[in-house]
């Protein structure tokens, strides 16, 4: 009985990595470049924040707002950048007919500007 359940676990561990292995195999073959970008930029905004988290925990938050600031400024853009992903991704094409890649490239890099005086302002 116990053996055959720690069979069926590492069937679940095999199929679980079969998945994984599948998952990253389509994700390089099949996706553009300039997603691939975008899942970078949005990878290096996940550390930053990650980071800054980390820092605040282990040093301190002494000028809080410029946490805050610094904080807002990652989680922000992040968000920025999925929307940009999703505005230029080819499958979603049909839910955008009239957005050019230019126009959604022109509203990130807007929403980013204004992201950002805020940001700055914030930390006073």
């Amino acid at each position: 009985s116990n053996a055959s359940a720690s069979l069926g676990n590492i069937r679940n561990a095999q199929d679980a990595q079969q998945i994984a292995i599948s998952l990253w195999n389509n994700y390089v073959e099949k996706t553009p470049q300039r997603t691939k970008l975008i899942d970078a930029f949005m990878a290096f905004l996940m550390v930053v924040g990650g980071l800054q988290f980390v820092y605040c925990v282990i040093a301190g938050n002494y000028p809080f707002n410029a946490f805050l600031a610094g904080f807002s400024a990652t989680v922000g853009q992040f968000v920025l950048t999925a929307s940009l992903r999703i505005q230029t991704n080819a499958d979603n094409e049909n839910d955008f007919k009239n957005l050019s890649q230019e126009r959604a490239f022109a509203d990130f890099v807007f929403g980013s500007m204004i992201l950002h005086f805020f940001c700055v302002n914030f930390i006073n």
